[in-house]
């Protein structure tokens, strides 16, 4: 989940070159000349005087020299004092890459962080160009890795993670303490490979161990398609390079279809790149009318307005949820209070800040808060969110836990998984005549029937293909009895017939 604006660095030491008057090239000439035999004088004496109070003096053996910036002396006096004392020798760039870490991670901030020269290279990758990886947007929550959404069609949706499940390990190593950056390095990996995360779900006790095999992240961000009478949805996944372009590549085939009027789904959306909320949100407001608002540290405000003179004349609903954050906020927002546009769902993320990306030299990267951002109407949505006109909750079994294909559910097991087994049998219309967790009799028998249903082995046994199965069957379920997108069609058709 990252808002990020480029942050270009400025070159301060262009050169300017003059062409001498020929009348005083020998003068110019010998003037150099002088100069810079008076500057090699001065490194070799300055050379001999350093060499000399390494040797003899009671200096500490480095000084680097503070000048005037006195709030420096104690990170000197640290970096003189390992470099010179530790009983190993140190690697001078990890001091210096410690000391902006440390002081990214001071400011208590999970949106700015240090990334090294692979994090910074794996953190472009996502924003401009497909990457191999689960496909979920993370961030760091009071010490914890947080899922803000997984991708539509991802291997993390696939495998059911949600919003707000905590990540506790990755391949059994901890993530308590890590920064999202380096949780990231962790999650990635090679399409084809498997990587086991360790999932905290709110309202549940015990955590669960989930395996997941990594894909390639396709670019594509945006799928439409026609409903009923005319209504069309259109689902943005994220905010990347080319999102602005294939929605209007999207929306001009929809209306050739015979589009009456438009639901926008930004549910389970992360955000991503700024411009290319600014793009969106100016399809949809009117030419002028205000998108959002900058504020910096002193309190000063900038408003972003919509540049866009033709604008689609067409109904429109937006649908949000808890995964929605960032830019998708922005563009929620936006429609709402400059457009009138009704919002549906239930309550958004509430990431209200902005950040921009600074690279250094070394190719590392350091990605830090610049300003808030604001409503239309100047509301800071932090950590409250983006409450829609029409709350609107999914069935309670759209939000089951994952359970693990690679685990026997079956006669006299107790446990979470097995729960959640009998909940999605019942879902989908099979009694497994309890919902305790406690594997009966009843139980066997309602998976040999969907197992039956499905041309599956009956074996009564809920494991490998026969959960994975399941699983699939209730997310089917789940996209036809949507009733966020149900309530929106019918908010819709009612601007249809005014």
């Amino acid at each position: 989940m990252k808002v990020v604006k480029s942050l270009q660095n400025e070159d301060l030491n262009k050169e300017t070159s003059e062409t001498p008057d020929n009348n005083h090239s020998g003068f110019i000439r010998m003037k150099k000349f002088h100069f810079v035999m008076l500057l090699f004088f001065i490194v070799f004496l300055s050379a001999g005087i350093t060499t000399f109070a390494l040797a003899f003096g009671d200096e500490k053996a480095v000084d680097v020299g503070t000048g005037d910036r006195r709030e420096f002396d104690k990170f000197y006096t640290a970096y003189d004092t390992l470099k010179t004392n530790y009983f190993q020798e140190v690697d001078q760039d990890n001091l210096i890459n410690g000391a902006i870490n440390g002081m990214l991670e001071a400011l208590d901030d999970p949106y700015s962080d240090y990334m090294n020269e692979e994090e910074a290279k794996s953190f472009h990758q996502s924003i401009s160009s497909s990457f191999e990886g689960i496909g979920a947007e993370i961030q760091e929550q009071e010490g914890y890795i947080v899922i803000v959404s997984p991708l539509k069609g991802s291997p993390a949706e696939k495998a059911g993670l949600k919003p707000n499940d905590k990540v506790l390990s990755v391949d059994g190593k901890s993530l308590q303490g890590m920064s999202s950056t380096e949780a990231v390095m962790l999650i990635r990996g090679e399409k084809g490979t498997k990587v086991e995360l360790s999932v905290q779900r709110p309202g549940s006790n015990e955590p669960m161990n989930i395996s997941i095999t990594r894909d390639t992240i396709p670019l594509e961000t945006v799928y439409g398609e026609m409903l009923e009478d005319g209504i069309a949805k259109v689902q943005i996944t994220t905010f990347s390079e080319n999102t602005s372009k294939e929605l209007v590549e999207t929306l001009n085939d929809l209306q050739k279809q015979g589009m009456k009027g438009l639901i926008l789904d930004l549910r389970q959306n992360p955000g991503g790149l700024l411009d290319q909320a600014v793009e969106i949100s100016s399809l949809f407001v009117p030419d002028g009318e205000i998108l959002f608002q900058i504020e910096d540290r002193n309190g000063n405000r900038e408003e972003v307005k919509s540049t866009k003179e033709e604008n689609p004349n067409i109904p429109l609903v937006v649908v949000i949820d808890k995964g929605s954050a960032s830019a998708s906020e922005i563009l929620a927002a936006a429609v709402h209070e400059s457009a009138d546009v009704p919002l549906v769902g239930e309550k958004s993320f509430g990431k209200g800040t902005v950040q921009r990306a600074q690279d250094f030299s070394d190719g590392s990267n350091m990605k830090f808060t610049t300003e808030k951002w604001l409503t239309p109407d100047g509301n800071w949505i932090h950590k409250k969110g983006i409450t829609p006109d029409h709350k609107v909750a999914l069935p309670d079994y759209a939000t089951l836990p994952f359970i693990n294909p690679d685990t026997e559910l079956k006669l006299s097991v107790s446990s979470a998984q097995v729960k959640a087994g009998q909940q999605m049998l019942k879902a989908l219309g099979y009694d497994p005549g309890r919902e305790d967790g406690f594997f009966d009799e009843k139980t066997e028998q309602a998976v040999k029937e969907f197992q039956a249903a499905e041309k599956l082995e009956q074996n009564g046994v809920l494991s490998g293909q026969s959960t994975l199965r399941l699983m699939e069957k209730l997310r089917e379920k789940i996209d036809q009895n949507d009733t966020q997108i149900q309530k929106a069609a019918e908010v819709l058709k009612e601007q249809i017939e005014s």
